[in-house]
């Protein structure tokens, strides 16, 4: 089963591209709650490039690395990639009044399927804030 989110962002396309692949950028916004980080963020941003995000919560309770292969990178219009079995895909829509960035998943079996969309779409939330707020 596949998931989607969404979200419009309020800058030019290169602001929105650069902070979604810079890993000093995504650091800053990829938690889906207060009581999460990520430490540390490594993006080789081609086909067959590897990326990883370690995630942790900010009690040291948990902790686990996001990481997976881009198989498609069209800049500033999509990035697709494999994360173990599972794949997604981001879009990046110019519009005359921001970018529309959207993100189609492969959704897991361990947690229902709208705590994974409530989870993924509370990062892109952030990642909106912390386009805007630059």
């Amino acid at each position: 089963m596949k998931i989607s989110v969404s979200v419009k962002v309020s800058a030019p396309i290169d602001e929105v591209w650069s902070a979604y692949v810079t890993p000093e950028d995504i650091v800053q916004w990829n938690a889906a709650s207060d009581d999460w980080h990520t430490t540390s963020s490594i993006v080789d941003l081609r086909p067959g490039g590897a990326f990883s995000s370690r995630m942790e919560a900010k009690d040291g309770s948990f902790g686990f690395d996001f990481e997976g292969t881009y198989t498609n990178i069209i800049r500033h219009g999509l990035i697709e990639y494999e994360f173990g079995d599972r794949k997604a895909a981001i879009s990046f829509e110019e519009q005359t009044d921001g970018v529309l960035v959207a993100i189609e998943f492969d959704a897991e079996t361990e947690n229902p399927i709208e705590m994974q969309r409530d989870g993924w779409q509370s990062i892109l939330n952030n990642f909106k804030r912390h386009v805007e707020l630059k």
